[in-house]
């Protein structure tokens, strides 16, 4: 039995220390842990909300409208409810700086995924290449996992390259407009993945189609954006809610921890961090130590560390990201059709494009609208206020947005470094550089979607779509990566541990060895998972 100290409570963090509890050994975990607010009016509608709501609009846009997204060349279509500010809130000691991307950070109680979307995907055998295991090594943490948080999913085209022989929970029931999308998909299916390489099916969502290890099954409220009252669509904060009952776990919100002590012998001893309220520095001892606060976080504690130890200020090169698109469009067909609000709104289908190398597959998600704030949209139309409005009734049950993704590979020019400071935690420097082949495949790509979504008679409005800013996917990993050969202190081994310290171990997207376009989430966990078994 060893006691391990696990730092941060996001999608990795949770699930390496329940599997860390569920083998025996003592769990202390050191958090920030930012709390969610109790939702509000939890049997409610989305319309409901609007009548049972004293001020709805500072439910849906805050109470000084700081949720309003302004119009803008590269704006994103939707932005983050009042629901979710406290996700991304940062402790006042907390520094960085970035260059060519918009990193996002989150010190709440379950990170990150308190604010994601529920796409779970499995990483196939191509995915997993360079990576030093194999598909095989981590399919039984994703069946694990996928127990564990409840994901529907069901075999269908997508199927060869996402994996789909997990424990799945039946998949919720199509919306009307993704229902006459999959229709026409089947009427031009052979022709759609010979010319254009296009594969349609459901996206796996980590959202209970029924009830699940004490959760309730969707009620279709159409509330998921901001934040699903029922408890659905998993996030980690439930794990968390489920290890602090456990009697091996001890819980430490409220600490920022700035980097880790080690013996003469390159053993970590302890955590050393900082009250979020002020105070002394505070020392958490243990045996063993993993790091799961997050890939860029993670990536400052080791950096402080040998700072600490050694007076070098070093980098770490390979950060990577996924590049994201939005592609508006609109399926004629539906428009004109009942509006149906109280339904699940987030993606329920997605599509993959195959290309030459298997590893460069492009993953999207496809979003008909439902219930959102139509703001972001109205405001894009190019007409006046009262014309877009017009415009977007007309059309509203036919809008959909294909959120579009691209691999990243580690690339010694993206890299992260500190700066010390002799009265707080370092600062974090991020750098990233596009890799300069990305900007001809997605224009590439693109032309491919609009191509595939004509033939299953979609419009793409010109002018609508948008590269996003690299950050905006918020799937940082690589600066710490898992190799089958010796690459140095700051690469892993295989099993996770960080060569240049004994008994310290990397459990998030930071050991990634590739980043496929896949979402990472659902790997982050079966990864974290199969790290703590590795634990002695």
């Amino acid at each position: 039995m060893t006691h391990v100290v696990v730092v941060g409570s996001g999608a990795s963090g949770v699930h390496f220390a329940l599997t860390a509890l569920e083998r025996g050994h003592d769990v202390t975990m050191v958090d920030v842990g930012l709390e969610r607010p109790a939702p509000v009016e939890p049997g409610a509608s989305i319309e409901g909300m609007k009548d049972r709501l004293a001020d709805p609009a500072a439910w849906f846009l805050g109470e000084d409208g700081r949720n309003v997204v302004y119009p803008a060349t590269k704006a994103s279509y939707y932005g983050f409810p009042p629901s979710k500010e406290y996700v991304f809130k940062t402790p006042g000691a907390f520094r960085s700086r970035a260059e060519q991307m918009v990193p996002v950070f989150s010190f709440a109680q379950g990170g990150l995924a308190e604010a994601w979307t529920g796409g779970a995907y499995a990483f196939g055998p191509t995915d997993l290449a360079e990576f030093p295991f194999g598909y095989d090594d981590i399919a039984p943490y994703y069946a694990q996992v996928a127990e564990r948080i409840g994901v529907g999913a069901e075999p269908d085209d997508l199927a060869q390259f996402i994996p789909c022989d997990a424990p799945y929970l039946p998949p919720l029931p199509f919306d009307p407009h993704s229902a006459h999308l999959v229709a026409r998909y089947q009427r031009v299916r052979p022709a759609l993945q010979q010319d254009l390489g296009f594969f349609l099916g459901r996206s796996r969502v980590a959202t209970l189609s029924r009830g699940h290890r004490g959760r309730q099954g969707c009620g279709q409220l159409g509330r998921c954006f901001w934040g699903c009252p029922n408890e659905s669509l998993y996030t980690p904060s439930y794990t968390l809610r489920e290890l602090r009952q456990h009697p091996r776990f001890t819980y430490k919100p409220g600490l920022l921890a700035t980097h880790l002590e080690q013996d003469a012998g390159a053993r970590i001893t302890a955590v050393v961090a900082r009250p979020v309220d002020g105070g002394d520095p505070v020392r958490v001892q243990g045996e063993a130590f993993a790091l799961a606060a997050g890939a860029l976080p993670s990536s400052a504690l080791v950096l402080a560390t040998h700072h600490a130890h050694s007076g070098e200020v070093a980098s770490l090169e390979g950060l990577m990201d996924n590049r994201q698109v939005h592609v508006p469009f609109l399926t004629p067909a539906m428009m004109g059709k009942e509006v149906r609000t109280a339904s699940y709104q987030f993606h329920l289908l997605a599509f993959g494009l195959t290309e030459r190398d298997p590893a460069e597959y492009v993953h999207a998600q496809i979003t008909t609208l439902k219930a959102a704030a139509v703001h972001p949209i109205v405001q894009g139309l190019p007409l006046d206020l009262a014309g877009s409005l017009g415009i977007f009734r007309a059309l509203r049950t036919g809008l959909a947005l294909a959120n579009v993704n691209f691999h990243d590979r580690r690339r010694a020019e993206s890299r992260v470094t500190i700066v010390p400071r002799p009265d707080g935690p370092a600062e974090l420097r991020i750098s990233y550089v596009d890799d300069p082949q990305e900007e001809a495949l997605v224009a590439r790509t693109l032309g491919r979607v609009k191509k595939a979504l004509g033939r299953l008679g979609c419009v793409v409005p010109p002018g609508m779509t948008r590269v996003l800013p690299k950050g905006t996917s918020v799937h940082y990993s690589g600066t710490l990566p898992m190799t089958r050969s010796d690459g140095g202190r700051f690469s892993c081994t295989p099993e996770g541990r960080l060569r240049g310290w004994s008994n310290l171990y990397v459990a998030d997207g930071a050991g990634f060895s590739f980043l496929p376009a896949k979402n990472l989430t659902f790997t982050l966990m079966a990864n974290a998972s199969r790290i703590a078994t590795a634990l002695a």
